[in-house]
Parts: C-alpha cells; structure tokens; sequence
C-alpha cells in the first residue's frame, strides 16, 4: 500500500488577509500627537495618585502626633509593666 501524501496548506500572507487597522489608516502625525497626549494623561494620572497617597500620609502623621499628645490614649496604650522601670 502506498502511503498518501498530506499537503500542507500554503501559508497566506498575513497582510493581505487582516483588515486594515486604525492604526494603518491613521497618519504618523495624527498617531504622534495621540501617544504624547496619553502619555501626558498617564503623568497627570500618576501624579494625582502620588499626590493621594501623600495626603493620606499627611493625614496619618497629624493623627499620630494628635495621640502622641493624648495623655488619655498614651496610658491606655503603654505598657502595664511599671517594675522594669524601678
């Protein structure tokens, strides 16, 4: 018995197959003044989540310098252990 031959589909050229892409459309300009304003909107983002972030920190400062202050807070909070201290 004669064993059968497989072909092989021929592979198709990718470009002629896949449609036209927005970015294929668009012009080097258009692309370029799109990429420099999300990376400016990516900056502004970053930088609205640092400024966040520091506020919070800020905040966690003033309250632990509020209850540094505290008589109240620090006796509740310290240690009930007065012999190593003698």
């Amino acid at each position: 018995m004669a064993k059968k031959k497989k072909t092989t589909p021929a592979p198709r050229p990718a470009a002629l197959d896949a449609p036209a892409t927005l970015k294929d459309l668009l012009s080097s300009d258009v692309l370029e003044k799109l990429k420099t304003q999300s990376d400016a909107l990516k900056a502004e983002e970053n930088e609205k989540k640092e400024a966040a972030r520091k506020a919070v920190e800020d905040q966690r400062k003033a309250e632990q310098k509020r209850l540094e202050n505290d008589f109240a807070h620090l006796l509740e909070n310290s240690s009930q252990d007065w012999h190593k201290f003698k």
